[in-house]
């Protein structure tokens, strides 16, 4: 899935597009939540045919993956049977590799974690060892549900890299990870289906998944790094090489500080040196100056900050990035976000 939405991608009545029109209305299913949608609704979500639905939902039912969960009135006619998604019927693991450490997820159908592990990690070791430490956090989350099968493997990592191939590119400050092919490697290691985008992306993903709001947005990701996912038309942005979003290597020191990317003043770098020598105002207020940019360049409504960085104290960069964006606005110089 590429992104939030109210009504889901409209679905093709071919045969050789079963599972992606399947995916469809378990997305519409989970996104019900516990009151369920009829097989109208379905059909009206997904562009199939009312056909097409009643053969989708058979087969889930079949599946355990879907139940019925009642009746629901009609204006006329009989009443609607309701279908609602069964969450706990198969599970997925979801992965982050950060520099320095791995968050390992295992979640249900409707995205709820059901078990979490966190360990070091070293994303500078060798790729051998890197795919060990992912493959033995997917094996033991795995054995949290033996009995429930696990549909595959989502993992998040920081970019650049190419979304569509699963291939990673110079991961700033880990070059020797340009050209690798992770996606590939770890569905080899784990016998799982593998999808890899970047941390930033899929957090956004959740953000917009999780009823963030409507509207188009900006998730500035303040960790070990820096990077931004941009939410726009209802869908994750990921431009035409999948390597939109590297938002923490834009220049705003022409003389500043040599960042990890090679260049000098970058965001991040401006960032990063803020925060080591312990002046988070002005971590602040460089992040808020990129995001006021953002805001003007591209009149999104809001931004949205998260990262372990952030955390650390968030009224902080709240109060700072607001102010930044609220003063380039008040002269003109940036939207309403």
């Amino acid at each position: 899935m590429n992104g939030s939405r109210t009504r889901a991608q409209a679905g093709v009545n071919l045969p050789a597009l079963r599972h992606h029109n399947a995916a469809l209305v378990l997305d519409l299913l989970r996104a019900a939540g516990a009151e369920g949608i009829s097989r109208l609704e379905l059909a009206e979500g997904t562009g199939l045919t009312p056909q097409a639905v009643s053969k989708i939902t058979a087969r889930l039912r079949e599946d355990g993956l879907a139940v019925g969960a009642g009746l629901r009135p009609s204006t006329g006619g009989k009443p609607r049977t309701v279908l609602r998604l069964v969450p706990d019927a198969q599970f997925a693991v979801g992965l982050h590799l950060d520099r320095d450490g791995l968050t390992a997820v295992l979640v249900d159908l409707a995205g709820r974690p059901v078990a979490v592990t966190t360990a070091p990690l070293d994303l500078g070791a060798p790729a051998e060892q890197v795919l060990a430490d992912a493959a033995d956090a997917v094996r033991d989350l795995s054995a949290a549900e033996p009995h429930k099968p696990v549909l595959g493997v989502g993992v998040a990592v920081p970019g650049p890299l190419d979304h569509r191939d699963g291939v990673l590119h110079r991961v700033t400050g880990f070059p020797r990870w340009d050209g690798y092919p992770l996606r590939a490697a770890l569905a080899e290691r784990t016998g799982l289906p593998v999808v890899l985008d970047k941390d930033t992306n899929a957090a956004a993903l959740a953000l917009a998944l999780g009823g963030a709001g409507g509207g188009d947005f900006a998730y500035l990701h303040l960790g070990t790094g820096l990077g931004v996912a941009l939410v726009l038309g209802g869908e994750v942005h990921r431009g035409a090489r999948t390597g939109a979003g590297e938002f923490g290597h834009q220049t705003l020191q022409l003389d500043g500080p040599l960042c990890g990317c090679g260049g000098r003043g970058c965001i991040e770098a401006l960032c990063l040196a803020a925060e080591a020598r312990g002046d988070r105002g002005e971590a602040a207020r460089v992040l808020g100056t990129g995001a006021a940019n953002l805001v003007g360049l591209l009149d999104i409504d809001r931004v949205v900050l998260g990262g372990r960085t952030v955390a650390a104290d968030e009224d902080a960069y709240v109060r700072g990035v607001r102010a930044v964006i609220e003063e380039r606005a008040a002269r003109g110089g940036a939207g309403g976000g």
